[in-house]
């Protein structure tokens, strides 16, 4: 299984997109991206700047320079100064170095997170088919050209055409390139490193001296390949320049120019946008049912393998190295793609045979040789992690293409529902609180109404208590009239005779007419007893025992107004409609109690009528 995916990656067709505008190219492996190159930001690798030194650190055994983009400034550790030493030995940087030294210097790594970026002394200018170091030495080949007598032709042309005092490194694109070809490339690096030291010369540090401005020939120059079959590119005059750039290439590659007016943008016909968005993602599907995690942290990357839904194979042993063998191909493109650095811990599926462990490790290092980027395979741990390293190349796909949550500020997760419950609490308290003191005020307003009110309830009792009584005394009138009356119609005569309660009692029980008190000639058929009675006193006493009442409970219902006044200063909104009703509640009860004291006086008088008759 390993051999056979291991040929099927080196044979894959390689398809080159690049969107000149938005400075963003793509590498397409059978119609999949599998690289992104993007030349964005102030720093940008191979970017050379006239600076200043700000800060010798020799703690660290570095430096800081000013080369003005940003207010990151460049950090170049001792192993790196190369011709800016002072000195030449083994000396501490603060002997090599000092503030406001100007240097010029080349970036080598672009700035991640709060850290700037990565300068060197050692300038070296690419050109196509070979990379001039000014400040180097001797002549190096690349690793890739393997045939003996290719690299012995060009380590003796090397040492024949290069500058004395340089260094110079054949690229792989050299192989069986013509003398001619190559001394020319050696002349227009040569004019290039010229021009450099005359503007450095004349201008003021901090600046940018120079730069790749044709992103698309950058992009040529460091990514073609024997593999590599189209081109295609958004922009007319960057075709021309790549037609004119790989006329010399034997092989026929296909150039192309996309009109981005015309049909869809270039980034979206060959799906780039959703490979970018899909990137950013940390699960990726494998294509057997498997799925792999990636989380970046600060240290290092930690990428998880795990089966899913994968089942097919006759037995878990199968199921478990297919899905390893499956998940590190998948890992490989994915550090390419997502430009992955640093450190990175692969977590595979644990396998018992040691076995099957050498051959998922073989497989790995077969899908991970054609990086750029050279990774490194440490170790496989007892635990079963294989750990490896990888350098560095710029910004990540998420500091170019991602931005810190405003949310949980970029650690993955908020605060506890508990604590939102809290804070929301605490809200919904403060606005309570500012509610019942705007209720308070309307109280404040509300309340002499209120009393008002009730004092105008209280002297309407008592009116209509006055005019009952006036009632009841023109009724009694009224009564005594027609008593009269009716005397005079029988011609029968009413004696009233004053008798004690003990006379009366006696006078009851013994069954005696009281007019034998007056005299046996008051004894006759016309003439009838009246018992003097106390009626006129009763109801002299009655009112005023009613007015009494009615200005006991008028004096109770003022101390009930200003304690209710009080209630309703203290209390909360809710207990003040409680309150009013309470008043309410009392004033019915007083008028209750007053209709009841009148209903029981008139039947008093009632039966007292009743029993003198």
């Amino acid at each position: 299984f390993s051999k056979s995916k291991s040929l099927r990656i080196n044979y894959m067709s390689q398809q080159i997109i690049i969107a000149e505008q938005a400075r963003i190219a793509a590498l397409l492996t059978d119609d999949r991206v599998d690289e992104l190159i993007v030349a964005q930001g102030h720093y940008q690798i191979g970017d050379i700047f006239l600076g200043t030194v700000e800060n010798v650190l020799p703690g660290i055994d570095a430096a800081f320079i000013n080369i003005g983009e940003s207010d990151k400034n460049g950090f170049i550790h001792v192993s790196d100064l190369g011709p800016l030493r002072l000195k030449k030995g083994t000396f501490g940087i603060t002997e090599l170095l000092e503030p406001k030294q100007k240097v010029l210097v080349q970036v080598i790594k672009e700035p991640t997170g709060s850290k700037g970026p990565r300068l060197t002394g050692s300038i070296s200018i690419p050109g196509k088919y070979m990379i001039l170091q000014p400040y180097g030495q001797g002549v190096n080949i690349s690793r890739k050209i393997n045939t003996e007598t290719e690299r012995s032709r060009l380590k003796a042309l090397g040492v024949l055409i290069k500058p004395p005092s340089t260094g110079l490194l054949f690229r792989t694109e050299a192989e069986k390139i013509k003398e001619e070809l190559l001394i020319e490339d050696l002349e227009h690096l040569i004019q290039q490193w010229e021009n450099i030291l005359k503007v450095s010369e004349a201008s003021h540090p901090p600046n940018l001296v120079k730069r790749d401005d044709d992103f698309s020939l950058k992009i040529l120059r460091d990514h073609i390949k024997e593999s590599t079959k189209s081109i295609i590119i958004d922009s007319k005059f960057s075709v021309a320049r790549a037609k004119d750039f790989l006329k010399n290439y034997e092989s026929d590659i296909d150039i192309k120019f996309h009109d981005n007016s015309l049909s869809q943008h270039i980034l979206n016909e060959y799906e780039i946008k959703k490979t970018i968005q899909t990137a950013l993602q940390p699960r990726v599907d494998l294509p057997s049912g498997g799925y792999i995690i990636i989380e970046p942290t600060e240290a290092l990357t930690v990428i998880d393998v795990n089966s899913g839904s994968f089942t097919r194979s006759a037995n878990s042993r199968q199921t478990v190295l297919w899905t390893n063998c499956e998940a590190a191909v998948e890992i490989s493109r994915q550090m390419k793609l997502r430009n992955i650095g640093g450190v990175i811990v692969v977590d595979f599926i644990d396998m018992e045979s040691r076995r099957d462990q050498f051959q998922l490790l073989e497989h790995f290092t077969s899908a991970i040789k054609d990086d750029s980027a050279r990774p490194q395979i440490a170790q496989l741990t007892e635990l079963g992690l294989v750990e490896l390293t990888r350098k560095r190349q710029g910004q990540n796909i998420y500091e170019l293409f991602g931005k810190k949550c405003s949310t949980c500020d970029g650690k993955g997760h908020v605060e506890n529902i508990l604590n939102q419950e809290i804070s929301n609490l605490k809200i919904k308290n403060d606005e309570n609180k500012f509610n019942q003191s705007d209720n308070l005020k309307s109280l404040d307003v509300d309340t002499p109404q209120s009393t008002d009110e009730q004092e105008k309830i209280i002297n309407k009792e008592l009116l209509n208590s006055k005019d009952l009584s006036k009632e009841n005394s023109s009724y009694k009138k009224e009564n005594d009239n027609d008593n009269l009356n009716q005397s005079n119609s029988k011609e029968k005569n009413i004696i009233t005779v004053d008798l004690t309660n003990e006379e009366k009692i006696v006078f009851s029980q013994l069954g005696i007419n009281p007019l034998i008190k007056l005299g046996k000639e008051y004894l006759t058929s016309n003439n009838f007893v009246r018992l003097k009675n106390s009626n006129e006193e009763t109801e002299k006493t009655l009112d005023k025992k009613t007015k009494s009442k009615q200005i006991k409970k008028s004096s109770k219902s003022g101390e009930e107004k200003i304690q209710i006044k009080i209630e309703d200063k203290a209390n909360s909104q809710d207990n003040s409609t409680n309150k009013i009703n309470e008043v309410i509640f009392t004033e019915e009860k007083d008028e209750i109690e007053v209709t009841d004291d009148l209903k029981n006086a008139r039947k008093k008088r009632r039966r007292s009528s009743a029993s003198i008759e």
